[in-house]
């Protein structure tokens, strides 16, 4: 066996009880939007200011997207676990803080903190799995992210629901402080990874590019077809902004010494440019579905409210099955390429099929309907995260990692606000009082124009994931300290 491959690793003996606290950061995370969301209308009144509620969300989506890629690179230059437990505490205080909160302008201020650590979470517990477990063998763990992606969706909204009808709505955001303290305690004992030190200048004209760009997708998103109307001065001019600025810090980070999001990355395989097509398909899908789905059933198909979360669970039962099987093939074969495709072709079906649901639609075939797309994700979601980690560096799985995390939250902020603008479209015309037949109809319209949408994305993903090559995945594990160099000295980023 040649020197470097005896050098290298397999997966830690303890990997699944540290990816256990990994998981547990990253579902505090996902639950708190949800959590939240379910809480609003209590806090709107307590606090009042109704017309700032938006930005409860808004602000804390936009904050996240804005720091992942930032908390990637800092994992990548100072240290994943340094990093990792400092988004942990971030989002605790940040947690703290907002259910102290007092006012809105308050809330709405401590919830950039929260997404700050929200957005190092997200962006640190994808490089930390690829450091720990090398492609070969993340198959075998896929089920347990697939798992806290099934109970973020589905828990959200019933704890939400629970918290806010039998305890103050302020323990929607004190919940996150006991398991955020056990996940801190739980990585800091359990976590370890090398830790280089690292002499280098920070690329500050890199961040502020891609904060620009990102704040103005996102609000562009998030206003279209809403607040402002699609072809508005304020969405157009928000577009502007991010076209030059993504173009600007294409420029900067061609000439940086370490730029914050290497473009080698999308450019050293084809794969991962394919594997981000693949995952903001997911991303759309996962949103928009999981927006939409329940409302159509609510309102259509008179499901109850109180049960919202559960009417997801025949989509993402499918999910942790088809994640987990795929993964355990994947890991014993070595054989990939097949799951995207089988994954987004179902998607493609599936999605296909809900567009075509009307008031007539019986539960039970929108919950088969709703089967198919679950079984898409499960083979489409985790490994389209395997294909990047593949085609990508050790050095640079921060930053690869975090931009993957990027497109997911971009796909379904973008799914969102299209979604969004079709459904209030269709229903304009027809408003909610009494709920008749022709606002049910249009209901069924407008939901039926968002899925036809998200069919039309998943085909694409499809024909990405025809050209992915089926590179062997790696089975080296993680360097041991021995091999890594204790001082990296980086230049300036200019």
């Amino acid at each position: 066996m040649p020197p470097a491959a005896s050098a290298a690793s397999a997966a830690p003996k303890n990997v699944r009880w540290v990816m256990l606290g990994i998981m547990l950061a990253m579902l505090l995370s996902m639950l708190d939007n949800m959590v939240v969301s379910t809480a609003m209308p209590t806090i709107v009144g307590q606090l009042g200011s109704l017309k700032y509620i938006s930005w409860v969300v808004t602000a804390y989506t936009l904050i996240t997207a804005i720091t992942t890629p930032i908390w990637g690179k800092f994992g990548d230059l100072f240290g994943r676990k340094s990093m990792y437990l400092a988004s942990i505490a971030v989002f605790i205080v940040g947690s703290a803080l907002c259910g102290a909160s007092q006012s809105m302008g308050q809330l709405i201020a401590f919830r950039v903190l929260q997404g700050v650590g929200a957005g190092g979470i997200g962006a640190g517990a994808f490089a930390l799995i690829g450091v720990l477990v090398p492609p070969r063998e993340r198959g075998k763990y896929q089920g347990m992210t697939a798992s806290i992606m099934a109970i973020g969706t589905v828990g959200g909204p019933l704890l939400g629901g629970f918290v806010t009808g039998h305890f103050d709505w302020r323990w929607a955001f004190y919940i996150n402080l006991p398991l955020g303290l056990v996940a801190l305690v739980w990585l800091w004992l359990t976590l370890h990874v090398p830790a280089p030190r690292v002499e280098a200048r920070i690329d500050w004209a890199g961040i502020g590019l891609l904060t620009l760009s990102i704040t103005s997708i996102v609000l562009a998103a998030t206003w279209a077809g809403s607040t402002y109307a699609w072809m508005s001065w304020q969405v157009l001019s928000l577009g502007a902004v991010a076209v030059t600025g993504l173009a600007a810090f294409i420029s900067v980070e061609k000439r940086v010494a370490e730029p914050l999001l290497p473009l080698t990355v999308f450019t050293g395989h084809r794969n991962y440019p394919l594997s981000m097509v693949l995952t903001l398909a997911a991303g759309v899908v996962m949103f928009g579905a999981g927006l939409y789905l329940p409302l159509f059933q609510q309102d259509v198909q008179g499901a109850s409210a109180a049960n919202s979360g559960l009417l997801m669970l025949p989509m993402m039962i499918p999910v942790v099955i088809v994640s987990t099987v795929a993964g355990k093939v994947m890991s014993a074969t070595g054989r990939y390429k097949i799951f995207p495709v089988v994954g987004a072709a179902f998607l493609t079906v599936g999605l296909g099929l809900l567009a075509t649901m009307d008031t007539d639609t019986p539960v039970a075939l929108t919950s088969l309907y709703m089967v198919l797309v679950g079984i898409g994700l499960g083979a489409t979601l985790q490994m389209a995260g395997t294909i990047a980690q593949n085609s990508v560096s050790l050095r640079d799985m921060g930053a690869a990692m975090s931009s993957s995390n990027l497109f997911r939250t971009l796909g379904g902020s973008l799914g969102v606000a299209v979604f969004g603008s079709l459904f209030t479209r269709a229903v304009q015309s027809h408003p909610a009082t009494g709920a008749g037949d022709a606002y049910l109809s249009a209901v069924s319209t407008g939901v039926s124009h968002i899925f036809l949408t998200g069919a039309i994305i998943s085909a694409v993903a499809f024909a990405a994931a025809l050209f992915v090559i089926e590179v062997p995945l790696k089975k080296a594990g993680p360097p041991t300290p021995a091999q890594t160099p204790t001082t990296t000295p980086i230049t300036t980023s200019g």
